[in-house]
This record gives C-alpha cells, sequence and structure tokens, in this order.
C-alpha cells in the first residue's frame, strides 16, 4: 500500500516543471524523440543515484556540509546557463530541420546532459534524503525499502517523460518551422539560464 501511495507522490513531483524538465524538453525540441529519451534516461540515473545516496546515508554528507552544497550549487548554475547561452546563440539562425533518412545525433550529449545537470543540483540530493525517508513504514529495512522507493521513483519519471517526449516530437511538423525553431530556441535559452540563475543565487 506504502509504494502506492508513493507512486502517486512521484506522479505529482514528476508534473512540477523544474531543471529536468527543461533540460528534456530542449533537447526533444532540438533533436527529435531519441535526444529527448537519452537526456531522460541520463535525469534518470542521476535521480537513481541520489536515491541510493539517501538509502546508504551519503546524502547526508551533502545535507552537512554547506561547503560541499554550495560547490554543487554553483557548478549546476553554470551548467544551465552555459545551455541556455548556447540556446539563445542558437537561436540566431533556424536550426535545419530534422529529415527522414537522416541519421539522428548522438545520444551521449544529450545523456551527459541529463545525468551532468541532475547530480549537479544539490536539491535533488537534499529532496531525496526527506522524501524518501516519508515512505519507509514502521519494522522495515530501511536501507531495503529505500532503495525500492527510489527504483519505483525512477520507474514512474520515466513514464512521464516518455509521454512527454512523445508529445513534444509528434508535434514535430510545426516544430520544424525555422521560426517556430527559433522562438522555442530563444524561450527554453531565457528559461535555462533563468533556472540557473535561481540555483545560484538561492539558499538551502
Amino acid at each position: 500500500m506504502y509504494l502506492l501511495a508513493f507512486a502517486g507522490a512521484c506522479v505529482l513531483v514528476a508534473m512540477v516543471p523544474g531543471v529536468g524538465t527543461a533540460v528534456i524538453m530542449r533537447q526533444t525540441l532540438r533533436a527529435g524523440r531519441g535526444s529527448g529519451l537519452a537526456a531522460t534516461l541520463g535525469n534518470e540515473t542521476g535521480i537513481l543515484a541520489w536515491g541510493l545516496a539517501a538509502a546508504f546515508g551519503l546524502s547526508a554528507l551533502l545535507v552537512a556540509s554547506q561547503l560541499a552544497y554550495d560547490v554543487m550549487r554553483v557548478t549546476g548554475a553554470v551548467l544551465l546557463v552555459a545551455m541556455g547561452a548556447q540556446a539563445l546563440w542558437q537561436a540566431r539562425e533556424a536550426a535545419p530541420a530534422r529529415k527522414e533518412g537522416v541519421v539522428a545525433p548522438g545520444r551521449r550529449g544529450p545523456y551527459l546532459a541529463g545525468l551532468g545537470t541532475c547530480l549537479a543540483n544539490p536539491k535533488a540530493g537534499v529532496f531525496a534524503m526527506s522524501f524518501l525517508p516519508q515512505f519507509v513504514p514502521a519494522g522495515h529495512d530501511v536501507p531495503l525499502t529505500l532503495v525500492t522507493l527510489a527504483l519505483v521513483w525512477v520507474a514512474v519519471d520515466l513514464l512521464w517523460y516518455g509521454l512527454l517526449v512523445r508529445a513534444v516530437a509528434r508535434a514535430g511538423t510545426v516544430l520544424e518551422r525555422p521560426a517556430v525553431r527559433r522562438r522555442l530556441e530563444r524561450i527554453s535559452g531565457v528559461l535555462l539560464i533563468g533556472l540557473g540563475v535561481r540555483m545560484a543565487v538561492e539558499s538551502r
């Protein structure tokens, strides 16, 4: 029963737009469904890492160390601002439309973008440390239950982002128009820079 309650909470968390959503959406808009899914897998690898860290107490080090928290916060902010600046630069000219039969770009870049922004976001670690333990029933093995909850969290995220990526990719005909792509690049660039600035200035 606690797993159902936790899965429901994960759905609500996934539906709230954040850093992961912005990165995944941008990769999908830039290079299609495959890149969006690669970014999703990268993001969820990071989520799983934070979940496992919470299960084995490693996230407590992040909570206890202000220096570690600040270093990760600034690193994550720099990554987001750099990605936003890149999007604004690319918006100066329309990206070439994707065509049938053309080999899709590599997936390593989108995967690392999703993974890097997740791992460099200290809020994700603190959230995992405070969120997961709330759903551990009394009397259960805590590390094992936390690992199970982390896996459920990742599964829910994969389902939600997979549907989101599919919806965006299916709108490809409209999104591939040069004017639309320029506008979307500008919007995603401003959004990523805004998220980066917010991460840089916000406290715990």
